[in-house]
């Protein structure tokens, strides 16, 4: 049995980081994340163009009607850049919420804008792997009220795809009476997160979001496409360490040439290249074996999260001093590991999801 990507999902590959290569060089990531004034929508113009927010949106509504492989491969590659935009909360989790839970007419309504672009979605959906602070949503006669902690990418959203106390996925207009949103400080300048608190908001309720599964799902495919992205993040470390160890030179030597700069190297190699299959392995498992779906998408999660934090930390430490200076900008990559950490639940958390499903 030979597993690997498809002559199609190879070309989807390539066209994705033709793209990144050619539009999403480090300095244009460094303008956006220190240029508050900078709203990037350019670079999500020129995803939508390459029909990256339509990957899972089924043709009839006009989308490119892929799974979540092929959403995966191009998390990857957007990790590998570092690239800002609301891929995750707009493309997969608002779009897999729809598909899963909207009814027709919503799915008639929103499903074309955020194909073609003109919709872009944030995600308050963190109190489903653990609520901080005494957040929470509660519904009564159609109207929001409480307080969503780290809604993602809140930056150019319309609209803001929400989760209540009793796990009911809602859409709410991100101008809404009642809505008020502040930014929160993070390491990760290339995404936002923010606090959102509702007073009698209105809101529409996803038709059939009241099937408690279906948030399960919609998490699910958040956390595997978050691994898809550490993945991309941390070969990138990998590769820029090697890299640099082959040009710096130390007593007239290259310092890839020291052994214990080589050791690091090959831990990290040891650590990344048996997560691609793992990450690709998850993200077939959501569409053709459910009943292995939930467990590997919590185990590939908190597993990126792990090799994550080690590359990270061990990539900067063969660069050296030139691994903390922004020239070099690899704390980029190192704080979009950090974030991917945490957001939709910390290893822990996951692991322990992972051991009440297995009944243990």
């Amino acid at each position: 049995m030979e597993f690997g990507l498809s002559q199609e999902q190879i070309a989807l590959q390539d066209s994705v980081n033709r793209f990144l290569d050619e539009k999403i060089p480090l300095e244009r990531v460094r303008k956006y994340a220190e240029n508050a004034e900078d709203n990037g929508l350019d670079i999500w113009s020129g995803l939508t163009e390459l029909g990256i927010p339509a990957l899972l949106i089924p043709e009839e509504y006009g989308g490119v009607g892929l799974g979540s492989l092929e959403a995966a491969i191009v998390a990857e590659c957007l990790g590998r850049r570092t690239t800002p935009g609301p891929f995750l909360s707009t493309a997969i989790l608002a779009t897999k919420a729809l598909i899963l839970a909207g009814s027709e007419k919503q799915k008639e309504l929103f499903l074309p804008k955020i194909a073609d672009g003109s919709l872009i979605g944030a995600a308050a959906i963190s109190e489903t792997t653990g609520a901080r602070r005494n957040a929470g949503i509660s519904c009564k006669n159609n109207e929001l009220t409480g307080r969503s902690l780290f809604a993602m990418d809140i930056e150019n959203a319309q609209h803001i795809l929400v989760v209540d106390r009793d796990n009911r996925l809602y859409f709410v207009e991100r101008d809404a009476r009642g809505v008020d949103i502040t930014i929160l400080p993070q390491v990760d300048r290339t995404r936002s997160l923010a606090e959102i608190t509702y007073t009698k908001a209105p809101c529409e309720l996803l038709a059939s979001s009241e099937n408690s599964d279906i948030v399960s799902q919609v998490v699910d495919l958040g956390r595997v496409i978050i691994a898809a992205d550490s993945l991309g993040a941390s070969q990138e470390m990998l590769d820029q360490a090697v890299a640099y160890a082959m040009q710096r030179e130390q007593f007239n030597r290259v310092i890839a040439s020291f052994q214990a700069v080589k050791h690091l190297c090959a831990e990290m190699a040891a650590e990344v290249e048996p997560s691609r299959s793992l990450v690709w392995y998850a993200a077939h498992a959501l569409e053709d074996l459910p009943e292995e779906a939930h467990l590997m998408a919590c185990h590939t999660k908190a597993h990126l999260a792990e090799v994550g934090q080690f590359v990270g930390k061990t990539s900067t430490m063969v660069h050296g001093g030139m691994g903390f200076t922004d020239l070099l900008g690899l704390h980029y990559w190192f704080k979009r590991l950090g974030y991917n950490r945490q957001i939709l639940g910390s290893p822990e958390s996951i692991r322990e999801d992972a051991a009440v499903a297995q009944g243990l």
